[in-house]
């Protein structure tokens, strides 16, 4: 079955209740649990905006929706429903919650998923950072934007030893956010590279006409990069 909608929620976490915050959707009676009663909703990732890179104690979580009916059953679940007290609980925990409900775009590798498989149980695995990019294409230039990432920058990751892995692409769906924003999905293939990336400038070459710096700037401008961690016990990775 194909969920078609992805829940992006970014919570900025009282610091002195970021483990509680954790244990809140990891434990017993959690939301990985909890979200997981409905067949057609499902935690996919739980993580953490590193330290030193931007808002302290933000995290991130990707609920992944396989519709608009499972949209509708989980929205009122928190309102009225089972969900109701633990959100309630949990708003105890954070400052606030932003939301946007997101869609993938035509090329993005992630479309389908079998959430009959995604993990209900907490699995230690080794911890993964990923890249989220936003950008906010031109006035008018949305769709462009689209066909361009999706013709000339998803394809450059595709190459031996990249330094960054194209997992998905979204934009959000309509009227649930920003009409001008794309959101890229990337997990860190090559921590030394990202070092690199970090402490060094950006070669000339990497921004002559042909590449995906220079080209980019014909259809969108400003864009803002975060770089989260996958908490160990996160579905995936």
């Amino acid at each position: 079955m194909r969920p078609v909608l992805y829940l992006h929620e970014t919570h900025s976490v009282i610091g002195r209740c970021e483990e509680e915050f954790e244990d809140a959707f990891r434990g017993p009676g959690g939301y990985v649990e909890r979200v997981a009663a409905d067949p057609g909703t499902r935690l996919l990732w739980y993580l953490e905006h590193t330290h030193g890179t931007g808002p302290a104690y933000s995290i991130v979580t990707i609920t992944a929706v396989r519709d608009a009916a499972a949209w509708e059953r989980l929205a009122e679940r928190v309102h009225t429903g089972d969900l109701r007290e633990w959100t309630g609980r949990v708003d105890r925990l954070r400052h606030d919650a932003t939301a946007k409900v997101l869609r993938p775009l035509p090329w993005s590798e992630l479309q389908e998923v079998d959430l009959s498989t995604v993990p209900v149980d907490p699995v230690e695995h080794d911890l993964v950072l990923f890249m989220e990019d936003t950008a906010n294409p031109h006035e008018g230039l949305v769709h462009d934007y689209i066909e361009l990432a999706g013709g000339q920058y998803a394809p450059s990751l595709r190459r031996p030893n990249p330094l960054l892995e194209m997992v998905a692409a979204f934009q959000p769906a309509h009227g649930t956010g920003r009409r001008r924003e794309i959101v890229l999905w990337q997990r860190v293939a090559d921590n030394q590279a990202l070092l690199r990336l970090l402490t060094t400038a950006v070669p000339a070459q990497m921004k002559a006409p042909g590449t995906w710096m220079h080209d980019a700037l014909e259809v969108r401008d400003q864009w803002t990069s975060r770089l989260l961690r996958t908490a160990a016990w996160s579905p995936l990775a």
